[in-house]
């Protein structure tokens, strides 16, 4: 399942990618020519950014999946230094995800041991017509003009990333699949938008038990913590409000990222 870090080539795609990055932004044309600029559901996202093939949605959730678990197993002190809430454990493992995943890669985020998977192929962040830029923060359906126009950014808490880069499934967790996420609103905290990632079997100890991943965000004045509870055990949490049940009103139901959408 794991094996030890090794340099992969940069892909085809990935090269192909880079030269239309470093195309001039200021000329839509240039994309026009390569992508399409189009968005198929309305949501935001540019088809240009969807994975298109089941093989890249498959190596997009399994990299996603096991860079957040990998989170949860390193030790104090070794968290990636960005992760300090919840959004910000979606925003690592979302973009590491879309990296090309080399060796100097994997050094870089001092990762011990990665999967065999293949990468996702289409592209190779920050390779796209974006950049780094991948998270909507405005609402409405994608426009070319947003190319350049602020509509999208680097940074998206965890209300952003739920309005506007994903889209609604199902209140039933049944319904989930590896790299999914949980949305909760508690409108008692200061900050009332909370994301769980939906894990599934563990990537990284094989069992059939199905677990969540999530940063608690700061605690008691201090930076809180990563916890992977079953989603069993979650199901029966001593405070009702975080329990991902359809007759909890605190729990906003299954989320699923828009690069993933089909028409199914």
């Amino acid at each position: 399942m794991f094996k030890p870090v090794a340099v992969r080539a940069l892909g085809i795609a990935a090269v192909f990618a880079l030269l239309v990055a470093c195309s001039r932004p200021e000329k839509p044309k240039t994309f026009l020519a390569v992508f399409s600029l189009t968005d198929s559901y309305a949501d935001g996202t540019p088809d240009f950014l969807r994975l298109d093939s089941e093989a890249d949605r498959k190596a997009f959730r399994r990299w996603f999946t096991f860079l957040a678990e990998s989170q949860f197993y390193r030790a104090p002190g070794r968290t990636a230094r960005e992760i300090g809430d919840c959004a910000a454990l979606l925003r690592y493992a979302y973009r590491e995800a879309l990296r090309s995943h080399n060796g100097q890669w994997a050094t870089s985020l001092e990762l011990d041991v990665v999967p065999s998977d293949p990468p996702v192929t289409k592209y190779a962040y920050p390779l796209t017509p974006l950049g780094a830029s991948l998270f909507r923060v405005r609402p409405g359906a994608f426009r070319t003009e947003d190319l350049n126009g602020g509509a999208f950014a680097q940074f998206a808490d965890a209300q952003t990333l739920q309005r506007y880069n994903t889209h609604f499934v199902s209140r039933d967790t049944r319904e989930a699949q590896p790299g999914d996420l949980l949305f909760y609103r508690q409108l008692s905290q200061t900050l009332p938008f909370h994301a769980m990632i939906y894990v599934g079997a563990s990537v990284v100890e094989p069992g059939r038990e199905l677990f969540v991943i999530y940063h608690t965000g700061p605690l008691a004045g201090g930076p809180g913590e990563i916890r992977r509870p079953a989603l069993a055990e979650l199901g029966k949490h001593p405070e009702p409000r975080w329990r991902p049940l359809a007759g909890n009103g605190n729990f906003l139901g299954v989320y699923r990222w828009n690069i993933l959408r089909t028409a199914e």
